[in-house]
């Protein structure tokens, strides 16, 4: 991996002084983004990650302190790692035998609807699922998928569009929605 790195560099003496750097924090690195994650195989990912973000930054980390720069690679690390976390929670489907609470009053096709939402592109059916399912507020959505609240918005009214589309299409009225 070290070879790949160097290579992304342009002289010889910020590839012996990354070299100084990798080998020096390599460890330190992996072990901050371990502790993060807490999954040895993420924790590879996410340091490889932060090392390709100090090559990218280089002219910047090069012209630090060596105490300093040693400092931005954990930084590096950690974020690589927290960036690895948000990513993995904004894609964790819902389990395929996942049955969300029936409506108090037993409409009918609540469970056609809920087969219909299931179908949609993910990012419309997890935010879907948590504002007509779960019943929570498009900043609680947006706070749990750690997304912007206008893109919760703006998922809600074209998963709802979708849905509608759908229910026209099979010739059923979209009052359910």
């Amino acid at each position: 991996m070290l070879t790949m790195f160097l290579a992304m560099l342009e002289t010889e003496a910020d590839r012996q002084k990354f070299t100084r750097l990798y080998e020096a924090l390599e460890k330190k690195v992996y072990a901050v983004a371990l502790r993060v994650l807490g999954n040895p195989d993420q924790a590879e990912d996410a340091a490889q990650q932060a090392w390709l973000r100090l090559i990218q930054k280089w002219e910047v980390v090069s012209a630090l302190s060596w105490e300093r720069a040693g400092g931005y690679a954990v930084t590096a690390a950690k974020n690589a790692a927290l960036d690895l976390t948000r990513r993995q929670s904004r894609t964790v489907p819902l389990p395929e035998d996942w049955d969300p609470p029936a409506p108090a009053d037993g409409e009918d096709g609540y469970q056609y609807l809920v087969s219909l939402v299931r179908e949609l592109p993910e990012d419309y059916r997890r935010v879907l699922e948590l504002k007509m399912v779960e019943e929570l507020s498009n900043r609680e959505i947006a706070r749990a998928l750690r997304i912007r609240e206008s893109t919760v918005s703006s998922r809600v009214m074209r998963g709802r569009a979708m849905l509608q589309k759908r229910l026209r299409e099979e010739g059923i009225r979209d009052e359910l929605l």
